[in-house]
């Protein structure tokens, strides 16, 4: 028998930052680092084991404000620039390294990389990533989930439900819209779950979403090795707290070894400015290129070289040593159920090379190891557990998020609660926009779609995230407050009627802030339904 199957589940999310009123804008580096870093290492990886005829199952949310970037042709244009500069400098690097045999290794390391990332993006992918991640999920490897529109955070919008609505249901169509199907799953933002949430997450088609593992009724974990239906027939799986403590802690966990590459040093600080300044941003402010040269060693600033050899071989026995663990939690959770358990793991993707360089590497072994293991615990979706055992118990979830505390304390604090009565207003007004005009057209349906594109973007839990952990607060609060201040005058502007000045400040913001361009501002009605997708409405 099948002693359990192990879910892992990558979130992939980044906000929306998108300037094109700028030439280089730092913000959209974030976009760019986890490309190269995450995004692209995850798809090689998976290639190559499909390649090889390696079989594996994985699970992805790719968030619709990420996929919106991912198909935007001026940041396609953008990273692409971003990658020639990152060939040139690694370039340069195996040169200055020659006299540096500790660090050579290395420097060829990334000029391979980069070379090959490009080649990849531009070649093999064409710049469509969106693209490359669907072919996985057509090849029946990857189950790709929804999310909501804007990684809005349910359980603080849900004083209007036709704002959780509206997040739901764009979410669910731009997913239509880039997987060219209906989504199995989604993942909540941040985990966020109140009771009756359920609801809507059914009228959208959903058949199942994640909780962090105190969401559910009973002892904490006790539970969590096999699904719950909510009284609607939606299921539920909770995050296992062991699988997810190896990995996600940099103190106790794999990425915190020694012998890994140290993110916090970068040449980007560490070189001479004037070799570096072509490569850090225009102004002369010094950020990470990407090249790092030393690795953990410890708690000290005296750091050893990093060995990119001598860290691969670190990640395939912590591979082993993580299919260890999760055998013997398959064989204890399996006899307490009486039924194979389910290990629900799910991680932030960018934790997998971004944060821990070698994280991707870590998890080519561990799916190779599975796959040699014959009865071993095996990997699966949620979905194909569902298929196999579709009884389960039935139960509700409680009130809760992942997170410090467990219960919103990060989208909900002294930092950043202002912004809530804000969102709230915002919230009854484009309701209220909704129903006022149930067919506009022209220069006034467009002033309707802005609205609604500028209310989510407000929603987006990464600016309250962010004013919380103060890394970059004066842009989450920036863009707080734009997009309330746009969505307000187009309030007004559909109140009184457009003038010229409206038309011109209209075009230009649509040009700034273009994400969803089909979005349908009538999606906050009550009555309105969502088309089916692409390959339904072509007969497929």
């Amino acid at each position: 028998m099948n002693p359990g199957y192990l879910a892992l589940i990558l979130h992939a999310h980044l906000p929306y930052v998108r300037h094109p009123e700028h030439e280089y804008f730092l913000e959209e580096t974030w976009l760019y680092e986890a490309i190269t870093e995450t995004y692209i290492p995850l798809l090689w990886m998976m290639e190559t084991l499909t390649e090889e005829k390696v079989d594996f199952r994985l699970t992805m949310s790719i968030t619709p404000t990420l996929l919106a970037m991912f198909n935007d042709d001026l940041l396609r244009r953008r990273y692409a620039r971003h990658l020639d500069l990152l060939c040139e400098l690694a370039e340069k690097e195996t040169v200055r390294t020659r006299t540096f045999p500790d660090f050579q290794p290395a420097a060829l390391m990334y000029r391979e990389r980069f070379a090959r990332a490009r080649e990849h993006y531009s070649g093999r992918w064409r710049r469509d990533l969106a693209g490359a991640f669907r072919r996985m999920q057509d090849a029946g490897k990857l189950e790709v989930l929804a999310s909501a529109a804007t990684h809005g955070f349910l359980p603080l919008l849900r004083f209007n439900p036709a704002a959780v609505r509206a997040q739901i249901l764009v979410g669910v169509q731009y997913y239509h819209e880039t997987m060219g199907r209906h989504p199995a799953g989604i993942w909540l933002p941040e985990c966020g779950y109140y009771p009756g949430l359920e609801e809507v997450l059914k009228d959208a088609g959903l058949r199942y979403f994640v909780v962090d593992t105190h969401a559910l009724p009973g002892p904490a974990g006790g539970s969590a090795h096999t699904p719950f239906y909510c009284p609607n027939g939606t299921a539920t799986f909770a995050r296992d707290l062991e699988s997810s403590k190896q990995v996600w802690s940099s103190v106790e966990g794999y990425p915190g070894d020694f012998d890994y590459r140290e993110f916090y040093r970068d040449i980007g600080f560490d070189l001479e400015f004037e070799y570096i300044r072509p490569y850090i941003h225009p102004d002369g402010i010094r950020v990470n290129t990407g090249i790092k040269y030393y690795r953990i060693t410890g708690a000290t600033d005296d750091k050893a070289p990093y060995v990119p050899e001598r860290a691969r071989r670190k990640a395939e026995l912590h591979a082993a040593d993580f299919l260890s663990c999760r055998e013997r939690q398959a064989a204890s959770a399996g006899d307490a159920a009486g039924r194979p358990p389910i290990i629900t793991a799910p991680y932030d993707a960018e934790l997998f090379g971004h944060w821990w360089f070698e994280g991707p590497d870590w998890l080519e072994a561990l799916i190779r190891r599975i796959a040699r293991r014959s009865g071993a615990i095996r990997l699966g979706h949620p979905s194909e557990y569902l298929d196999s055992h579709p009884l389960n118990q039935v139960a509700l979830p409680g009130m809760s998020s992942w997170g410090y505390q467990g219960y919103s304390n990060v989208w909900l604090n002294g930092a950043n609660d202002w912004i809530y009565r804000h969102l709230h207003a915002a919230a009854d007004r484009m309701e209220e926009l909704a129903e006022r005009f149930p067919e506009a057209a022209g220069a006034a349906r467009r002033a309707l779609n802005q609205a609604a594109r500028e209310l989510l973007l407000a929603q987006s839990s990464d600016w309250a995230f962010i004013m919380t952990r103060n890394t970059a607060a004066p842009y989450a609060v920036q863009r707080t407050k734009g997009h309330l201040l746009a969505f307000n005058r187009l309030y007004e502007m559909l109140g009184r009627g457009m003038n010229r000045e409206d038309a011109v400040w209209l075009e230009g913001i649509e040009s700034r802030n273009n994400i969803f361009p089909d979005l349908d501002y009538r999606v906050w009605r009550g009555d309105y339904r969502m088309p089916p997708p692409l390959s339904a409405r072509a007969g497929d």
